[in-house]
């Protein structure tokens, strides 16, 4: 299944039903009255969020969504039949946006949680409804009212306890499937991974949720690369794993690139609780690692954890500094 994260789309609430001009026609009764039926009312656009969807891609192909209109009222007070409501279903996670894409109308956090997008037009009122003692025949009806209609953006961030940041090849890709029960396509080629994947790391009483984004690189935020659109994604985690790789030329700058491009983005990503994993430790010398741990712990001010998602050496202890921050309350 191919991903979206984004989509715009068309809805129309549908129109009330007109109310009926019609007198009671019965033998032998020669001022029968009116019994004009009331118009029934125009379907509802709702949006709820559920649990087995993980992409908007059912909204590429499909942009324009209208309910029905109400049926007219009819003689004998007779009411319109009220037309059936859509219900769009969405991934959990999904926020609603008005067409300025900056309004929010709604953020669908939670499995079954349903908004009102779009109301149906009231039916119109027959011409029973006039009538009165001083008009005992009124000719007197309304048509049913036009139903909402507008334009939305609808735009998933991916819920997650967890984001991996870090340069493409950093490994994280490696890391969220040894870690957890994802499989993730891993190469030896830039941007392996070219859409948020998610997995869940199992320890203890625990499922912890940790979403993988497209490696960042230098000046994502101007559009290199994939660009820094999918950082999206983790604005609603709890900490981030920044993934470095200890081959690197310079991890230490490779840090602060990275660092920049989320302070770049906003949304306060660079306040949020951070490990720093050193990746890759099984082809570097002890001494250099120990020296690059001490380094990255210096200048950052956060904890290191030195990994190697190859043979699996120190994913026990990393997954313990996860599951404590992960457990700490949320205080933004």
């Amino acid at each position: 299944m191919k991903f979206l994260d984004e989509a715009k789309i068309y809805i129309k609430a549908g129109d009330g039903g007109d109310g009926c001009l019609s007198f009671r026609r019965v033998k032998f009764v020669e001022f029968g009255g009116p019994d004009g039926g009331a118009g029934g009312s125009g379907g509802s656009v709702y949006i709820v969020a559920v649990a087995d969807i993980n992409t908007l891609i059912d909204y590429r192909y499909k942009q324009h969504f209208k309910a029905g209109r109400g049926e007219n009222g009819s003689g004998q007070n007779k009411t319109g039949k009220k037309a059936s409501d859509i219900i769009l279903q969405v991934p959990v996670g999904t926020q609603i946006l008005d067409e300025d894409k900056s309004t929010e109308i709604a953020d669908l956090t939670e499995i079954n949680q349903k908004v009102l997008l779009a109301c149906g037009g009231r039916g119109g009122l027959g011409n029973t409804a006039f009538k009165s003692s001083t008009n005992r025949a009124p000719r007197e009806t309304t048509n049913g009212d036009a139903g909402e209609e507008r334009w939305i953006w609808l735009k998933l961030k991916l819920i997650a306890d967890v984001g991996l940041v870090g340069f493409p090849n950093a490994g994280k890709s490696s890391l969220i499937s040894v870690v957890t029960n994802s499989k993730s396509k891993i190469g030896a080629y830039p941007f392996s991974t070219l859409t948020p994947q998610l997995g869940i790391i199992k320890y203890f009483d625990k499922e912890i949720v940790i979403a993988d984004i497209p490696g960042l690189i230098e000046s994502a935020h101007a559009g290199r690369g994939l660009g820094d659109k999918f950082l999206s994604h983790i604005e609603r985690c709890q900490m981030i794993l920044h993934v470095i790789f200890a081959d690197n030329d310079n991890p230490v700058e490779s840090y602060h690139t990275i660092r920049n491009e989320l302070s770049m983005y906003g949304h306060d990503l660079d306040k949020k609780p951070e490990i720093i994993v050193l990746n890759k430790s099984d082809i570097v010398d002890d001494d250099i690692i120990r020296e690059l741990q001490t380094k990255l712990e210096t200048i950052s001010g956060r904890q290191v954890c030195v990994i190697s998602a190859l043979t699996r050496s120190g994913i026990k202890e990393l997954i313990e500094c996860i599951s404590n921050y992960v457990n700490k309350p949320v205080t933004w």
